[in-house]
């Protein structure tokens, strides 16, 4: 399949500029929603280092799915809303994805394709996990989040991870980076804390809605710390 996956993080510095993103998380629905060969889009604040709930007013993120590349670099190169977003960054940083697995749904569906083009040559691996947290559950499900990811300090298999999200506290995702796959299972399958995260889940039943996607990442625009050591 030619659909792939963008990305996008942008980091702002003034109290303006960070008053300006905070707006244009409404107000850049209208301009987004005419872009061709965009699929889906969702515009996401972002939480404070270490998976803090409250929110990091200095970086967003915008997820993108398009048709097919072509599609995906005329946006970024043409687009005035790219171009007044950069005028206010500090940073921005641009990832493009190729699904590679897809479990659960996002706002009632699962809108990501499988691709067909994977490279065998390209070890490194990037996850989305996004969830809506049940209300009645807030509470539990945040007091357990520092022990399910305590295990990814100082991971050496991890490259780059930002907590993302549509609304703070009720609608949360994950964004990682990993070198490769053997890492991210030694994670997920070998760490005692996540292992007992995923039982709580099933046993205390915290989301109304979840979804678990896997990509290849393959090519970048712009610079952020953290993950420009990918070689793209």
């Amino acid at each position: 399949m030619s659909q792939i996956t963008t990305i996008t993080f942008f980091r702002y510095t003034t109290f303006f500029n960070k008053l300006w993103a905070f707006v244009m998380m409404q107000f850049a629905h209208s301009p987004l929603k005419k872009v061709n060969g965009l699929q889906e889009y969702k515009l996401m604040g972002s939480g404070k280092d270490g998976f803090d709930p409250f929110a990091d007013w200095s970086v967003y993120a915008l997820l993108q799915i398009w048709e097919n590349e072509d599609a995906a670099n005329n946006f970024f190169s043409t687009s005035i809303l790219i171009e007044r977003i950069i005028k206010r960054t500090k940073e921005r940083y641009t990832l493009f994805l190729k699904n590679t697995k897809s479990r659960g749904f996002w706002s009632g569906e699962n809108p990501f394709i499988e691709s067909d083009t994977i490279s065998q040559n390209n070890p490194f691996i990037a996850v989305i996990t996004r969830a809506t947290i049940k209300t009645w559950s807030l509470y539990k499900f945040w007091k357990y989040v520092p022990t399910s990811q305590s295990p990814l300090a100082g991971n050496s298999g991890l490259i780059y991870t930002k907590g993302i999200g549509e609304v703070p506290f009720l609608q949360m995702a994950t964004f990682s980076i990993w070198k490769d796959e053997e890492s991210l299972k030694q994670f997920v399958y070998r760490s005692k804390e996540h292992a007992r995260a995923i039982v709580k889940t099933k046993e205390l039943d915290w989301y109304s809605e979840e979804l678990f996607s896997r990509f290849q990442p393959y090519k970048s625009i712009g610079n952020w710390k953290g993950i420009d050591e990918l070689p793209f």
